[in-house]
């Protein structure tokens, strides 16, 4: 259970003075659903205003605190235009204060015409004319009331003022508990760190770099000690130890040599099995590096022992094309291989929940549907678990608590993570990379091409399908934004269809399941020859038939991201061409980003490349489903600080393995207040 010293942090918002329904929306939009994340919302940035006696005084782009009589109010004709209310400071020169949105709405009120106000906000230009939009701060008082230095900015949403914001925050630091101490002494020490509540009270005061830091300490040691309590725990439990005697694997009769790094791979894989200990390993290879044909081995060396596997797919598409694949791949060896989803239903679903309880099936393949209550296993033996970071470790246990003892675990990504950022997420496991491509894999002809020169773009993939062969086209995101220039799929396959017609077909993860699996079997059988998706076709889509992707608005995806996409293709000894559309003016980074996705198509090359270009982006992935792996830390203080924190952590599960020193119960308080708690579940004696 949750220590009650922390009860007033995970107290709802709604607890806080001034804070009903109606402001419970914009708040949750921000994730600020606690008085722990009120505390925790850092200030983005802080701003030092000026107070000036009149507009001539302040320069264009400065923070400025000015006295102002409005003598005007301006609707626009739109409904989604701005309102504008033309004001005067004392000199006569006029300046428009310009709402977007709902602000609009309280203009009025703020900003009454004939009466004197005090603005605060940024001076620009608008055309001809001085403006500030949304200002932060409009009182009635005088100037010395806003001249407040370093004012912290918050990140908002519609509903939310910068005031508002700051006032939330008072309150919820008001409540922060005296909590004891987690960080080792000489560390604290060394840095010159703050305690922690005055740590949280000076990052909301000013720029105080130190403080920042320790709450980014915080964060990463909660997580170091988390992961290494898993590792821990899984050092402990009776596993068992997997022999295979090769009878399965000799029959695979594979049509190619496997890589030396797969020969690595699958012996270091066969070497934890062969350990009662269970196996915490992850597999990291690019998409089309062979992950598919290690993880086989490592599931008949446990059919091989008579136990019973289960591999664990993000999606229902992943999970079938996985199903095929491995289906076909196991037949010489006669390893019963079964499918289980959510569609599963009825006298089914009844028949697949029987075979795993009598033994009959020796793999299955699913999604979250594999740990279910209602899904129950003769002897499980090992777990595999593809896109390992769409998986929160939660779900993880779940699956391994479905074994009798505890099974191996072989957890796969496609993502490349550079090695300084391994421990960050990966922290509790052992790491295996397939680092070589399978022989005979042609290079992928990656070229850039700007917005306007669509019309020659769809001419060339014209030219393409009419050669006989297949082309992807992925988009950004499903629907065009009102608000927003990025391409839709939806749009894009109109515009598409009405030039190539039923040839095009259309997927993302908005379709219902069988308009998707139905779009997949006409691309896949060859009788559609364009296919147009979102990110859906980063994983889940191996069709080797598409030698040609577009990729439009290349410079919204991130490199990863480009780089998998990019491996849908070219997985054959046919010429394969990759074309990164930009929509916009690329800055310096930008243009170096593009540009290494045509030098390169190792993975782990460019995960380490855009580390030092850009930092790391969605480099870190997601930890839990649906959240970033951190929330505080940066990515500067991820690489500068977690080797300390993940030191931190392994001296105090060496020296107090369960926690109960006073250091190790403040430490359990920590794991609590960073949500870390399915960590503190593993400690010997809960």
């Amino acid at each position: 259970m949750r220590p009650d010293i922390l009860n007033p942090l995970f107290a709802e918002t709604q607890s806080l003075e001034g804070v009903g329904p109606k402001l419970m929306k914009p708040l949750g939009k921000l994730g600020l659903e606690r008085v722990k994340d009120i505390a925790y919302h850092l200030p983005d940035r802080f701003v030092t205003r000026r107070a000036i006696a009149d507009l001539d005084e302040g320069a264009e782009g400065e923070q400025v605190i000015v006295a102002l009589t409005p003598t005007e109010h301006r609707a626009s004709r739109s409904a989604r235009g701005p309102f504008r209310v033309l004001a005067q400071d004392g000199a006569g020169n006029i300046c428009a204060i310009t709402y977007f949105g709902r602000a609009s709405y309280t203009a009025k009120k703020l900003l009454p015409v004939g009466e004197r106000r005090w603005v605060a906000g940024r001076l620009d230009r608008y055309g001809d004319m001085l403006q500030i939009v949304h200002p932060d701060h409009v009182e009635s008082e005088s100037a010395a009331n806003l001249g407040r230095l370093n004012e912290p900015v918050y990140r908002l949403s519609e509903g939310l003022t910068q005031p508002r914001v700051a006032g939330l925050v008072e309150q919820a630091l008001e409540r922060l508990p005296e909590l004891p101490e987690w960080i080792e002494p000489g560390q604290l020490e060394r840095a010159g760190w703050p305690n922690w509540r005055d740590a949280l009270r000076l990052s909301h005061r000013n720029e105080n770099a130190p403080a920042r830091d320790r709450l980014a300490y915080d964060e990463l040691l909660a997580n170091s000690l988390a992961l290494l309590l898993v590792k821990a725990d899984s050092r402990r439990r009776k596993g068992q130890a997997l022999v295979g005697d090769g009878r399965l694997r000799v029959q695979l009769a594979l049509p190619f040599e496997m890589t030396g790094a797969q020969k690595r791979s699958i012996a270091e894989i066969e070497g934890d099995m062969a350990q009662e200990a269970p196996m915490l390993r992850l597999l990291q290879g690019d998409v089309g590096a062979g992950k598919t044909v290690v993880a086989l081995a490592a599931m008949l060396i446990a059919v091989e022992a008579g136990k019973q596997t289960a591999l664990l797919a993000p999606t229902e598409i992943l999970a079938r094309q996985h199903y095929e694949t491995l289906r076909t791949m196991a037949a010489p060896t006669g390893a019963e291989v079964a499918l289980l989803t959510g569609r599963a239903k009825g006298r089914e679903r009844e028949g697949l929940l029987m075979g795993l309880l009598d033994g009959s099936i020796d793999i299955i393949v699913g999604t979250h549907s594999l740990f279910q209550d209602s899904v129950a296993y003769k002897d499980l033996g090992l777990v595999v678990i593809d896109e390992q970071h769409r998986f929160g470790v939660a779900q993880r246990l779940a699956l391994a608590a479905k074994g009798k003892r505890s099974p191996h675990t072989l957890a796969m990504t496609a993502t490349p993570i550079p090695r300084s950022l391994t421990l960050a997420q990966y922290g509790e496991m052992d790491v295996s990379r397939l680092d070589e491509l399978p022989p005979g894999r042609q290079a992928i002809d990656t070229r850039v091409v700007a917005q306007d020169r669509m019309d020659d773009v769809v001419a060339g993939v014209a030219r393409h399908l009419a050669s006989g062969q297949q082309a992807y086209w992925v988009c950004p995101m499903v629907r065009d934004n009102e608000s927003d220039d990025i391409a839709a799929a939806e749009a894009r396959f109109a515009a598409l269809r009405e030039r190539f017609g039923d040839a095009v077909v259309m997927v993302h993860g908005q379709l219902a399941p069988e308009v998707k699996d139905a779009n997949m079997e006409r691309f896949a059988s060859g009788e559609a020859m364009l296919l147009v998706a979102t990110t859906v076709i980063e994983v889940g889509v191996d069709v080797p038939a598409a030698t040609l992707m577009v990729i439009e608005q290349a410079e919204r995806f991130g490199l990863a991201q480009l780089h998998q996409l990019r491996g849908r293709v070219g997985r054959g000894s046919e010429k394969s061409v990759c074309l990164l559309v930009r929509g916009a003016e690329l800055s310096e980074t930008g243009r170096k980003r593009l540009a290494l996705m045509r030098e390169t198509q190792d993975g782990f090359r460019i995960a380490e490349e855009d580390l030092e270009l850009r930092g790391g982006g969605e480099l870190l992935g997601t930890r839990q489903s649906g959240e970033a792996a951190f929330s505080i830390a940066d990515l500067d203080q991820v690489q500068r600080l977690l080797p300390a924190a993940h030191a931190d952590a392994r001296i105090l599960i060496d020296r107090d393995g369960g926690l109960t020193s006073a250091r190790g119960e403040a430490a359990r308080i920590l794991l609590y207040l960073f949500e870390r708690d399915w960590g503190v579940q593993l400690l010997r004696g809960g």
